[in-house]
């Protein structure tokens, strides 16, 4: 069961907010009557569910890992008008959603995907997927401190002192869950706060030579290590239909999904 609006959101259709709009204006009927109700429960086993008059189509999987820059958000739309890391994906055709967030000041590695069986588990803890960090701490840290780190969270697994400086202390931090502002809080939590925060690493996949504020596409088989990774089966058609990437460049194909109106 999920409510309407995720339900056109995970067909590819657009945002969540999107979708509640145009549940909003009447756009979706659920089994032949119209509902304008974005949070309506709908089974998609036993419900039949039209947009503009048209079933639900699937869409072409698409996996982007994305180098985020500091000053840009990870929603769709910002009411505050700054800029967002769609910004970033203007010759995408398909929608992606983000896997998890960074915020407005923090950069380093954004999964987005139209896979959201994958991005559910790729950001739930009982997965243990490892998510990797490197720390600016806007002053020296005590092994006190870090030991304090370490045992802050059951989903800390690395808490380590890459080098001091002067006055900071760079830390490296590892964790298996990806609460709000998860690593910011552990710093204060201790008396200093950070300085930066950059993402290296979700699972295997690291940002390589990747420039910031570029992107590529997964390779077929970093897709299918995210999926061993999280039990997930490859799905031998979506395989064949994936997406490949060439440098910075993405490879489009295939069936392009409906425009957004």
């Amino acid at each position: 069961m999920k409510t309407l609006d995720r339900v056109l959101s995970k067909a590819g259709l657009g945002s969540r907010t999107e979708a509640r709009q145009w549940i909003a204006e009447g756009r979706a009927r659920v089994n032949g009557k119209v509902v304008q109700t974005p949070d309506a429960w709908v089974d998609l086993v036993k419900d039949k569910v039209l947009f503009d008059g048209k079933p639900l189509e699937s869409v072409e999987p698409v996996y982007l890992l994305l180098y985020k820059p500091k000053g840009y958000v990870t929603t769709y739309k910002d009411p505050d008008g700054r800029p967002t890391v769609y910004d970033l994906l203007k010759d995408v055709n398909e929608f992606v959603g983000t896997v998890g967030r960074l915020d407005l000041d923090s950069s380093g590695l954004l999964l987005m995907m139209n896979d959201h069986l994958l991005a559910d588990r790729l950001t739930s803890p009982e997965y243990h997927v490892e998510k990797e960090y490197l720390v600016k701490a806007s002053t020296l840290l005590t092994e006190e401190q870090l030991t304090q780190m370490r045992q802050s969270s059951e989903g800390v697994v690395k808490v380590e002192r890459v080098r001091d400086t002067e006055k900071y202390t760079h830390l490296r931090v590892i964790l298996t869950e990806g609460k709000n502002r998860q690593v910011r809080k552990m710093v204060d939590d201790v008396g200093s706060h950070v300085l930066k925060l950059v993402r290296i690493r979700i699972g295997p996949l690291t940002m390589g030579t990747l420039e910031i504020g570029k992107y590529r596409l997964l390779s077929s088989k970093e897709v299918q290590q995210l999926k061993v990774l999280t039990k997930l089966h490859v799905d031998s058609k979506s395989k064949g239909k994936l997406l490949l990437h060439q440098g910075n460049r993405p490879v489009l194909g295939g069936r392009r999904r409906r425009k957004r109106t």
